[in-house]
């Protein structure tokens, strides 16, 4: 315990910072859930016909990840896109269901005598609502409150991946950086949040139980207003911070945020410019629509990886015939370099290393078997257990084209898992081979063995900024920082920089300072 308060303490204005916003991300979803989800559960009350389809579509919701939610609402207009939006948007979606049902339960459950003396006293619909039903059936939708609020809590910590901001952020920091500190960093106090909200609305809840005849059915109306006006107040202060700022994205694994903070450092060094850092936005689909939707201003992308993955263009023909070179990693930029253009984004120049897909086993095994290519290793891959990424088992420069270029084999379906975990899991016999990423830092660490592409299957991974051009444009001192990066980072460099990070768990952002201070 004491070295995540240590962490906490060295880092107490982020973890403020991350902390207020999931608090006002879950506040706004809930105050937005119960404004929708009651007048809806008063109406199926109301109209039993209507209250299947209600019902039903809330259920569907519920029965989608939260994660593929999250990518289903990224290109989608006005409510899509990355950042705190679209995460509010899902989390009013899961925050519906429970509302709707306790409101439905807490009107049917009123005795119906109490319901006939209020019509014979003349009073309408409308008055029994307000004055009667609400007030009788609060208890039981401040049940369903409570359930929304505590689900939004977990769910808005996975609302990191997109940008949302939050306690996720350590989370997925420390995952990427194998670091249970930053990950129970980011943990306790979202386990402590949920309880504490927990803990609030069962006490409400057992209120409005005992003291339900003198509870205003305006109440959680106000309620939900005030946290409506305070969220809205604090979107709009962040706005006016961030107005101008040139916002630097990266992907989920370490070499992406260490390469993130290396933009941000730069662009604030040599432009002058302030920088809003949206790290962690999870793999290449979320970077390239996020840069695409003008969410980012610039990341970092890899060259082979653009014109297979994002730009579905085939592979380069020298690599697949067994050639290769600076020729084809030229070639390869050149034609990366002009489908951006066509899309209003910049390639940048190289920044001086090519992170290829590093075909790994354990070091021992390697020397045991004498392996040395992965040609040698599919004589032993039909006994072993395979590991790979989300993005590896389907990218067309991944593993169906490689064990099919390889003619490899496992003895059962590869394990899917995250890319920095699968470091991990090799280490520790869960599975016996894995691709990871030729510059990562837990392959020394670790005592990994790289396997030689004899095949040259793998295309050029030069990794190079993309940025918007209308950014560029809009202010010169961006390129001119950024071109400055061109050639200056060796594959030597990146290794360090990502061992510092994933083996010494030191702070990125001071690695990346020491590592700008002697290369200028």
């Amino acid at each position: 315990m004491k070295p995540v308060l240590t962490f906490w303490a060295s880092h107490r204005g982020e973890l403020a910072m991350l902390l207020s916003q999931h608090v006002l991300l879950v506040a706004f979803a809930t105050a937005v859930a119960v404004a929708i989800g009651v007048p809806l559960g008063v109406a199926a009350a109301r109209r039993p016909r209507v209250s299947a389809p209600i019902i039903a579509v809330a259920n569907i919701v519920q029965t989608v990840p939260s994660l593929a939610m999250f990518g289903f609402l990224l290109p989608v207009p006005l409510i899509g896109g990355i950042g705190a939006r679209a995460a509010a948007v899902v989390l009013i979606l899961y925050g519906l269901l429970p509302i709707i049902r306790t409101t439905i339960a807490g009107l049917d459950g009123i005795d119906r005598s109490i319901i006939e003396a209020g019509t014979a006293l003349g009073m309408t619909p409308r008055e029994l609502l307000w004055q009667v039903e609400l007030p009788l059936a609060m208890p039981s939708i401040v049940a369903g409150i409570r359930v929304a609020a505590v689900v939004g809590v977990g769910t808005a910590t996975i609302a990191a991946a997109i940008g949302a901001g939050g306690l996720g952020e350590y989370i997925y920091r420390g995952l990427s950086m194998v670091d249970t500190t930053v990950i129970l960093a980011g943990a306790i106090p979202a386990a402590l949040l949920a309880l504490v909200v927990d803990a609030g609305l069962w006490g409400a809840e057992r209120l409005m139980s005992a003291r339900r005849r003198r509870v205003s059915p305006a109440a959680p109306a106000a309620a939900a207003a005030a946290l409506l006006a305070v969220v809205l107040l604090s979107t709009g202060a962040a706005a006016g911070r961030s107005s101008g700022a040139v916002i630097v994205g990266s992907k989920n694994f370490t070499e992406q945020l260490v390469l993130g903070e290396i933009l941000a450092q730069t662009i604030e060094r040599q432009a002058g410019l302030a920088v809003e850092r949206r790290f962690n936005l999870g793999g290449t689909l979320i970077c390239d629509r996020a840069l695409a939707g003008g969410d980012i201003d610039v990341y970092v992308e890899y060259t082979g990886t653009a014109l297979t993955a994002i730009f579905h263009q085939p592979l380069p023909r020298p690599v697949q015939d067994g050639g290769g070179g600076s020729r084809v990693a030229e070639s390869v930029y050149g034609a990366v370099r002009d489908l951006y253009a066509r899309t209003g984004r910049t390639l940048l120049p190289p920044l001086g290393f090519d992170n290829t897909f590093a075909i790994l086993v354990r070091g021992a095994d390697a020397r045991a078997l004498g392996l040395r290519t992965i040609d040698d290793a599919t004589r032993h891959s039909p006994g072993w257990r395979a590991g790979f990424g989300y993005e590896f088992l389907e990218r067309p420069d991944g593993y169906p084209a490689l064990a099919k270029a390889y003619g490899l084999h496992f003895s059962g379906p590869p394990h899917v898992m995250d890319l920095t975990l699968s470091y991990r899991a090799l280490a520790d016999d869960q599975v016996d081979l894995i691709a990871g990423d030729a510059t990562a830092g837990l392959i020394k660490g670790l005592d990994l063995f790289q396997l030689e592409d004899n095949r040259h299957f793998f295309p050029p991974y030069d990794a190079a900024a993309v940025a918007r051009s209308e950014a560029l444009l809009r202010d010169p001192r961006i390129r001119a920082a950024l071109e400055g990066l061109g050639g200056r980072i060796s594959a030597a460099d990146m290794r360090a920089m990502n061992y510092a990070a994933d083996v010494e768990h030191r702070d990125i952002g001071a690695i990346v300072r020491e590592f700008l201070g002697r290369s200028q």
